[in-house]
């Protein structure tokens, strides 16, 4: 029997000790998170209704199949900024007219939907994501363009986004903008570069200059509708495919749009699957409040991959690394997992030979990190741990099949390399509250830098401040903890979003059912020279 057996003692105080460290973490997170949904707050949410328009996320819910989940991207982007919580874009994956779809929203309540650099690399990143898994892309449009005050970072590298969407459509990967209000100046771009432009009557304004530039730039007087209403691109410049009378029309319209695609997925339909045997609640209970501590990670396995059932390769070898065989909603998958933190010799070329076999296979991966880093020290040295470590990173690099990863706990040092960390390109990345990443831990960092300095000081023959060394190492503790924490790494979009632990199934099967829309097809050979 390959059925993983559980030994969480759920009634014991260490699980009841992590199960509350998990709660603190998910109630802040909800916190941060609700930031996102509010948008630009009860002034301007009350604004937007008054004018008789949906929020964003009430557009998305609409053009969505009914009862079908939508799974939302980046919605921390921005946070610990300057910036509203979200970006003023509300991205994800969701099912139209029965086909998986890239969905992007504009929020008019934040700035009038204008773009913000944090807004920009969000919408990057979901063009990212619908071009490596080939989801077809609805733009749901209500922007001002650019946020002036910091152009500075959007026009340049804003171009960009315009080039993603002649490229999707270069790729055969459909397009469709839906406008329900402005959509001007390098906005007006994205409908005018999509496969698919719908438009509400008298809502819709499309121009690369409004009134008053027009005006300034020519002396011509023009008014919104005649300049780009929706009714002038329907019937002159026939920029609009479809006239809407209203937003339940124009989303009814794009769903008809999708429906008429003759859009099929790459691969066939997964194999019925069976739930985990153990409670998916219990993964609240599983991790640590401390990362030192260790958590054998094939408890999490057994709450995530169908019937619990895992085949483990090699087991009695690298035994820090659990790597094997699993299914999860009856999608196949090879699953790594770090099981004590450090990563030797004998776990890299454990992981090498199970990424080349999952390529041979055509068998996505998934990372599950809790890692310090490589192992370091005189031993370890001479025994070549940096070229088997390299030896990882290789075939992690030159791997083709999809790879996804979640960060559960640590995620340190070259070790996040080598577990497909956000620079090696995992289709999907997501962390869960208690996982922290960074060059290395607030203390093994803050210690280091004490080192170098009382080596200086001793060097020059100069006395050391043992006081002001506490108060930096206190500093740099600091700065470091709050560095590595999800929603600070998420912000930044370097996850696609921050989940509650129990959801970790859920979305990897939205995530596996998506790539699965490309065809998934491994490395033959091609993976560059190992060191030996």
């Amino acid at each position: 029997m390959t059925v993983l057996r559980s030994v969480l003692d759920t009634t014991g105080q260490e699980y009841a000790d992590n199960r509350a460290a998990m709660a603190g973490k998910l109630a802040g997170l909800e916190a941060e998170q609700a930031k996102a949904t509010a948008g630009g707050g009860e002034k301007y949410v009350a604004r937007h209704r008054e004018r008789g328009k949906l929020l964003a996320r009430e557009r998305i819910e609409l053009l969505l199949d009914p009862d079908t989940p939508f799974l939302e991207l980046s919605p921390l982007a921005a946070w610990g900024s300057d910036y509203t919580v979200g970006a003023s874009l509300v991205a994800g994956i969701g099912v139209v007219s029965g086909v998986e779809c890239l969905i992007t929203a504009n929020d008019p309540t934040v700035r009038g939907g204008a773009s913000n650099p944090w807004t920009l690399k969000k919408a990057l990143r979901a063009n990212e994501i619908a071009r490596a898994n080939r989801l077809p892309c609805i733009s749901l449009v209500e922007s001002g363009g650019a946020d002036l005050p910091s152009q500075k970072e959007i026009f340049i590298p804003g171009g960009a986004l315009f080039k993603d969407i002649t490229r999707l459509s270069e790729a055969g990967i459909p397009t469709v903008a839906v406008v329900f209000g402005n959509s001007t100046a390098g906005g007006a771009y994205i409908p005018g570069m999509s496969d698919h432009v719908i438009m509400v009557k008298e809502r819709a304004k499309v121009f690369l200059g409004g009134p008053p530039l027009v005006k300034m730039a020519t002396g011509e007087e023009a008014g919104d509708e005649e300049l780009g209403g929706a009714g002038m691109h329907a019937r002159t410049s026939g920029l609009a495919d479809y006239f809407a009378v209203d937003e339940p029309d124009a989303l009814r319209r794009a769903r008809r749009v999708v429906a008429r695609l003759n859009w099929r997925k790459a691969q066939p339909d997964p194999l019925p699957a069976a739930p985990p045997r153990h409670d998916e609640d219990e993964l609240l209970g599983i991790v640590p409040g401390d990362l030192k501590v260790p958590f054998d990670p094939r408890e999490v396995i057994a709450r995530i991959v169908d019937d619990s059932d895992f085949d483990e390769f090699k087991p009695l070898y690298g035994a820090s690394l659990a790597t094997g065989w699993a299914s999860l909603h009856g999608y196949p998958v090879g699953i790594l997992a770090n099981a004590q933190g450090v990563l030797f010799s004998e776990e890299s070329q454990k992981a090498t030979q199970f990424i080349q076999l999952a390529n041979q296979r055509d068998i996505p991966l998934l990372f599950l990190h809790n890692t310090t880093g490589y192992m370091v020290g005189k031993e370890y040295e001479q025994g070549g741990i940096i070229k088997h470590g390299a030896m990882m990173i290789n075939a992690v690099s030159n791997s083709k099949v999809p790879h996804l990863s979640v960060l559960m706990g640590a995620s340190y040092g070259a070790g996040h390399y080598g577990m497909c960390g956000r620079a090696y390109d995992p289709r999907f990345l997501f962390s869960w509250p208690s996982a922290k990443s960074a060059v290395m831990g607030p203390q093994q960092l803050a210690g280091v830098l004490s080192i170098v300095m009382r080596e200086s000081a001793a060097a020059k023959g100069q006395p050391y401040d043992e006081d002001n060394d506490a108060a930096l190492r206190a500093m740099v503790e600091e700065q470091i903890e709050s560095e590595s924490l999800p929603m600070f790494l998420s912000g930044r979009l370097y996850d696609d979003g921050v989940i509650d632990p129990r959801d970790t199934r859920t979305v990897l099967g939205l995530c596996l059912s998506a790539v699965h829309t490309a065809p998934v097809e491994g490395a033959r050979g091609g993976f560059g020279v190992f060191r030996m």
